[in-house]
Protein backbone atom coordinates (compact mmCIF):
# COMPACT_ATOMS: atom_id res chain seq x y z
CA UNK A 1 0.00 0.00 0.00
CA UNK A 2 1.20 3.47 -0.82
CA UNK A 3 -0.73 5.20 1.95
CA UNK A 4 1.08 5.73 5.26
CA UNK A 5 -0.30 4.29 8.46
CA UNK A 6 -0.42 7.73 10.08
CA UNK A 7 -2.27 9.43 7.23
CA UNK A 8 -4.70 6.53 6.89
CA UNK A 9 -5.47 6.54 10.61
CA UNK A 10 -5.96 10.30 10.74
CA UNK A 11 -8.18 10.31 7.66
CA UNK A 12 -10.13 7.27 8.89
CA UNK A 13 -11.39 9.11 11.99
CA UNK A 14 -13.95 11.20 10.09
CA UNK A 15 -14.21 9.06 6.95
CA UNK A 16 -15.34 5.78 8.49
CA UNK A 17 -18.35 7.17 10.40
CA UNK A 18 -19.38 9.20 7.35
CA UNK A 19 -18.98 6.12 5.14
CA UNK A 20 -21.08 4.00 7.48
CA UNK A 21 -23.77 6.67 7.57
CA UNK A 22 -23.68 6.67 3.76
CA UNK A 23 -24.22 2.90 3.71
CA UNK A 24 -27.18 3.17 6.07
CA UNK A 25 -28.71 6.19 4.35
CA UNK A 26 -28.50 4.65 0.90
CA UNK A 27 -30.10 1.41 2.07
CA UNK A 28 -32.81 3.24 3.99
CA UNK A 29 -33.81 5.83 1.43
CA UNK A 30 -31.78 5.16 -1.73
CA UNK A 31 -30.04 8.51 -1.38
CA UNK A 32 -26.71 9.82 -0.17
CA UNK A 33 -27.19 13.20 1.52
CA UNK A 34 -25.20 16.12 0.12
CA UNK A 35 -24.22 17.11 3.65
CA UNK A 36 -22.47 13.79 4.19
CA UNK A 37 -20.55 14.17 0.95
CA UNK A 38 -19.56 17.74 1.84
CA UNK A 39 -18.40 16.66 5.31
CA UNK A 40 -16.31 13.86 3.78
CA UNK A 41 -14.64 16.24 1.31
CA UNK A 42 -14.26 18.94 3.97
CA UNK A 43 -12.60 16.53 6.40
CA UNK A 44 -9.97 15.75 3.78
CA UNK A 45 -9.44 19.45 3.04
CA UNK A 46 -8.88 20.14 6.75
CA UNK A 47 -6.83 17.07 7.74
CA UNK A 48 -4.92 16.41 4.52
CA UNK A 49 -2.35 19.21 4.81
CA UNK A 50 -1.29 17.93 8.24
CA UNK A 51 -0.79 14.26 7.26
CA UNK A 52 0.35 14.43 3.63
CA UNK A 53 3.17 16.19 1.80
CA UNK A 54 1.73 19.36 0.27
CA UNK A 55 2.28 18.28 -3.36
CA UNK A 56 0.54 14.96 -2.62
CA UNK A 57 -2.30 16.84 -0.94
CA UNK A 58 -2.80 19.01 -4.03
CA UNK A 59 -2.78 16.00 -6.37
CA UNK A 60 -5.36 14.31 -4.16
CA UNK A 61 -7.58 17.39 -4.45
CA UNK A 62 -7.16 17.14 -8.23
CA UNK A 63 -8.38 13.52 -7.97
CA UNK A 64 -11.57 14.83 -6.37
CA UNK A 65 -12.19 17.14 -9.33
CA UNK A 66 -11.37 14.47 -11.92
CA UNK A 67 -13.63 11.86 -10.32
CA UNK A 68 -16.40 14.45 -9.94
CA UNK A 69 -16.30 15.24 -13.68
CA UNK A 70 -16.21 11.52 -14.54
CA UNK A 71 -19.11 10.91 -12.14
CA UNK A 72 -21.20 13.69 -13.68
CA UNK A 73 -20.65 12.15 -17.10
CA UNK A 74 -21.48 8.65 -15.79
CA UNK A 75 -24.61 10.00 -14.11
CA UNK A 76 -25.70 11.78 -17.29
CA UNK A 77 -25.25 8.49 -19.14
CA UNK A 78 -27.40 6.66 -16.59
CA UNK A 79 -24.49 4.55 -15.35
CA UNK A 80 -24.65 5.66 -11.71
CA UNK A 81 -26.70 7.78 -9.37
CA UNK A 82 -25.80 11.38 -8.60
CA UNK A 83 -25.20 10.62 -4.92
CA UNK A 84 -22.89 7.76 -5.82
CA UNK A 85 -20.94 10.05 -8.17
CA UNK A 86 -20.62 12.74 -5.49
CA UNK A 87 -19.57 10.25 -2.82
CA UNK A 88 -16.95 8.72 -5.14
CA UNK A 89 -15.56 12.20 -5.82
CA UNK A 90 -15.43 13.07 -2.11
CA UNK A 91 -13.74 9.73 -1.36
CA UNK A 92 -11.19 10.03 -4.20
CA UNK A 93 -8.65 12.17 -2.32
CA UNK A 94 -8.49 9.57 0.45
CA UNK A 95 -7.05 7.08 -2.05
CA UNK A 96 -3.35 7.06 -2.97
CA UNK A 97 -3.03 6.94 -6.75
CA UNK A 98 -0.46 4.15 -6.44
CA UNK A 99 -3.12 2.03 -4.71
CA UNK A 100 -5.65 2.41 -7.54
CA UNK A 101 -5.39 -1.20 -8.78
CA UNK A 102 -5.78 -2.48 -5.23
CA UNK A 103 -8.78 -0.21 -4.63
CA UNK A 104 -10.45 -1.39 -7.85
CA UNK A 105 -10.04 -5.01 -6.70
CA UNK A 106 -11.26 -4.08 -3.21
CA UNK A 107 -14.28 -2.25 -4.65
CA UNK A 108 -15.10 -5.27 -6.82
CA UNK A 109 -15.04 -7.55 -3.78
CA UNK A 110 -17.08 -5.07 -1.71
CA UNK A 111 -19.61 -4.63 -4.51
CA UNK A 112 -20.12 -8.38 -4.88
CA UNK A 113 -20.36 -8.90 -1.11
CA UNK A 114 -22.72 -5.94 -0.67
CA UNK A 115 -24.96 -7.02 -3.54
CA UNK A 116 -25.21 -10.65 -2.39
CA UNK A 117 -25.70 -9.67 1.27
CA UNK A 118 -28.34 -7.08 0.43
CA UNK A 119 -30.28 -9.41 -1.83
CA UNK A 120 -30.09 -12.31 0.63
CA UNK A 121 -31.16 -10.13 3.57
CA UNK A 122 -34.06 -8.85 1.50
CA UNK A 123 -35.48 -12.38 1.34
CA UNK A 124 -34.79 -13.47 4.92
CA UNK A 125 -36.18 -12.59 8.35
CA UNK A 126 -33.39 -9.99 8.63
CA UNK A 127 -35.60 -7.73 6.54
CA UNK A 128 -37.90 -7.35 9.53
CA UNK A 129 -35.16 -5.34 11.29
CA UNK A 130 -35.73 -2.52 8.78
CA UNK A 131 -38.99 -3.28 6.97
CA UNK A 132 -39.43 0.21 5.54
CA UNK A 133 -36.08 0.55 3.79
CA UNK A 134 -36.62 1.75 0.25
CA UNK A 135 -33.77 -0.39 -1.08
CA UNK A 136 -35.83 -3.55 -0.45
CA UNK A 137 -38.56 -2.51 -2.84
CA UNK A 138 -36.86 -0.30 -5.42
CA UNK A 139 -37.05 -2.71 -8.37
CA UNK A 140 -33.65 -3.55 -9.79
CA UNK A 141 -31.90 -0.61 -8.13
CA UNK A 142 -29.07 -1.30 -5.70
CA UNK A 143 -27.79 1.04 -2.96
CA UNK A 144 -24.27 1.52 -4.34
CA UNK A 145 -23.38 3.62 -1.29
CA UNK A 146 -23.17 0.33 0.61
CA UNK A 147 -20.25 -0.81 -1.55
CA UNK A 148 -18.65 2.64 -1.88
CA UNK A 149 -18.69 3.36 1.85
CA UNK A 150 -17.47 -0.12 2.66
CA UNK A 151 -14.60 0.16 0.20
CA UNK A 152 -13.35 3.46 1.60
CA UNK A 153 -13.62 2.21 5.18
CA UNK A 154 -11.79 -1.05 4.52
CA UNK A 155 -9.09 0.74 2.51
CA UNK A 156 -8.39 3.19 5.33
CA UNK A 157 -8.42 0.44 7.98
CA UNK A 158 -5.95 -1.61 5.93
CA UNK A 159 -3.85 1.50 5.37
CA UNK A 160 -3.75 2.23 9.11
CA UNK A 161 -2.67 -1.34 9.84
CA UNK A 162 -0.35 -2.11 6.92
CA UNK A 163 0.62 1.32 5.55
CA UNK A 164 4.28 2.19 5.26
Amino acid sequence: MEITALSAAALAVPAIPLSMFTCWSDMRGMRIPNGTVLLLAGAFVLIGPFVLPFDTYLWRLAQLAIVLVAGIIANAGGLMGAGDAKFAAAAAPYIALGDLRFVIALFTACLLAAFVSHRLAKHTPLRRLAPDWESWSRGGDFPMGLALGGTLSIYLILGAIFGN
